[in-house]
């Protein structure tokens, strides 16, 4: 298994089909897309505190600059980042190891989805390169915003000078995205399903293999109404169809249900990977076995299907019907119960334990306490129809996304990296490195997005760009104060990454050599070699218990690996 031809820089990091290669690719990747998500967000957070003019590495910014920053910035960090950090990168490194298996079912399958991301991405930064620019219609890409290149707001009604436009590079950029994410997606789904070691049931599975593959099936089952949508919006914008833009008797409201459908079950796509990442690093730090664990399996699927049936809460102030917006506002409070439930399930895990506060634990308790009780809590305020009416789209629903998406995305992306750093790379990180980068976000963060929802409480809306223009408007000393400490918060949170980066580049050259299972961990992917060897494993694993046998009595450890008999 572990004999191949020695590869070349070109033939590894661009060609090689091993999962381990290209799960590294589509972290490099997406790192380099949040290096413009971070600048992007530094642009405009320095405007709204301090101004437009003479922004630092920037210049001046205008009005229509700042949407197209805001739009971009909304969908790299969603889309470019979240999704390949939380399904990709996870996916293509963990689920083969832990099924104790040697690669991806489809391997080619594998590489072009990779293949297929790279180019959206090449897309979506043209967009900044047309005559139009790029589109600054909001990440959400609402009808008629997203239509207006065409027709009586644009004299060129061609099919060519509507093409090179940033609508058409958006649209296309996020279709290319998605068709990647469903190859990966389906990838995972069989290699977990047909590749399994000997033994290895589903309900002897990780909990991470479990979420991302569940995320994965969630992805799946809600973007086709979206990709259809995309699709009715293209020839809006290309040949002048009227499906979404009222001034050709089309409905706008329309893309608002299509593209909800999906991207509320989006917010659980990027959950549940991270849940599992902290649902498996808990027991190992607590030294406890996963409480609940076939338990939290079921809430996961009972949340997946309600998921599919809370999109409308985004659309309260759309016309819709009240009683419509009731069934809607309940179901949204109905499906906190599975999470919560989760929570608990976590909870219980900790309670206690043998608690040990290595930097994995620290990213993975922050990203719960975070995402629960600024997040979770939030979320039931913003699902009653009442309270949405007030709050929607002022800078309180703001300050709730990030909530919800920093934790899941960077907090639990952290504590997966600094977790499975030592078997990937085979060294350790620098852990006064590690800690400045954990202190540095977490406190940071939270500067960032707390005077958000005072600010949100007391009006500030998300669209306006220069609060300078309106005197009377959110301009008393308070109020100025709040969005600089918010902006320098952001700042300084973008600076401590390269804590990060520096300790990450770093350690893979001379960080501290690390053994074979340092964390002294069940699940398979710490019997292999660090790093793993072409094909993972020397020969194939046969499992004989499930992943979380932490403190079995009838051991004289207090870990006892799938792989014991």
């Amino acid at each position: 298994m572990t004999e191949h031809k020695k590869m070349g820089f070109w033939s590894k990091f661009l060609f090689s089909l091993d999962h381990k290669d290209i799960g590294f690719q589509y972290f490099l990747t997406a790192m380099f897309m949040a290096a413009f998500g971070g600048f992007f967000v530094y642009v405009f957070r320095y405007n709204l505190a301090f101004g437009p003019d003479d922004i630092p590495l920037y210049g001046s910014l205008t009005a229509k600059s700042y949407n197209q920053l805001v739009t971009n910035h909304g969908a790299i960090m969603i889309f470019w980042v979240g999704m390949p950090m939380l399904l990709s990168v996870l996916g293509n490194y963990l689920i083969p190891i832990m099924i104790g298996t040697d690669d991806m079912a489809f391997p080619l399958l594998n590489k072009i989805s990779y293949w297929t991301f790279l180019l959206s991405c090449i897309v979506l930064l043209c967009g900044f390169l047309m005559p139009t620019g790029a589109f600054g219609g909001g990440w959400t890409m609402y009808p008629p915003l997203s239509v207006s290149d065409f027709g009586y707001n644009n004299p060129n009604t061609t099919f060519k000078a509507n093409f090179f436009t940033g609508n058409t590079f958006f649209l296309l950029a996020v279709a290319l995205e998605f068709i990647s994410m469903l190859m990966g997606g389906i990838n995972f789904l069989v290699t977990t399903l047909n590749k399994r070691a000997k033994g290895l049931s589903l309900l002897r599975l990780p909990i991470s293999v479990w979420m991302i593959n569940i995320a994965n099936l969630l992805f799946t089952l809600s973007v086709g109404p979206l990709v259809a949508g995309a699709f009715m919006l293209l020839m809006d914008i290309l040949i002048g169809t009227g499906f979404f833009d009222a001034y050709r008797g089309g409905d706008p409201i329309l893309w608002q249900h299509l593209f909800w459908f999906f991207g509320h079950p989006e917010v659980y796509v990027l959950l549940l990977p991270a849940l599992g990442v902290v649902g498996e690093i808990l027991p190992v730090f607590s030294r406890k076995p996963f409480f609940g664990y076939r338990f939290v399996i079921v809430l996961v699927l009972i949340s997946a299907v309600l998921s599919l049936v809370v999109w409308a809460h985004h659309q309260f102030i759309s016309g819709i019907d009240p009683g419509a917006a009731s069934i809607f506002s309940l179901l949204t409070i109905i499906i906190s119960i599975p999470f919560a439930g989760m929570v608990l399930s976590f909870l219980a895990t900790l309670w206690r334990g043998k608690i040990r506060f290595k930097l994995p634990m620290m990213w993975a308790l922050s990203m719960l306490a975070t995402f629960t009780f600024f997040g979770g809590f939030t979320g039931l305020h913003l699902g009653s129809n009442v309270f949405d009416i007030y709050a929607h789209d002022t800078y309180f629903v703001i300050a709730h996304f990030h909530y919800t998406l920093f934790p899941t995305v960077f907090l639990g992306g952290f504590s997966a990296i600094y977790f499975w750093f030592p078997k990937f790379s085979g060294r350790h990180m620098n852990r006064i490195l590690g800690l400045i980068h954990f202190w540095g976000t977490f406190i940071f963060f939270n500067t960032t997005f707390i005077p958000l929802f005072w600010l949100g409480l007391q009006g500030e809306h998300r669209r306006i760009f220069d609060y300078t223009s309106w005197s009377n408007l959110l301009m008393q000393p308070e109020h100025i104060l709040a969005r600089q400490i918010a902006t320098i918060s952001a700042i300084i949170l973008i600076v401590t990454q390269f804590a990060f980066l520096y300790n990450f580049f770093m350690s893979i050259y001379k960080g501290r050599k690390a053994e074979k299972n340092p964390w002294e961990s069940n699940t398979l992917e710490w019997q292999a070699d660090s790093p793993p060897g072409h094909g993972n494993f020397h020969q194939y694993p046969v499992v004989s218990r499930w992943p979380y046998d932490y403190n079995n009595p009838e051991s004289d450890l207090d870990f006892t690996p799938q792989n014991t008999k």
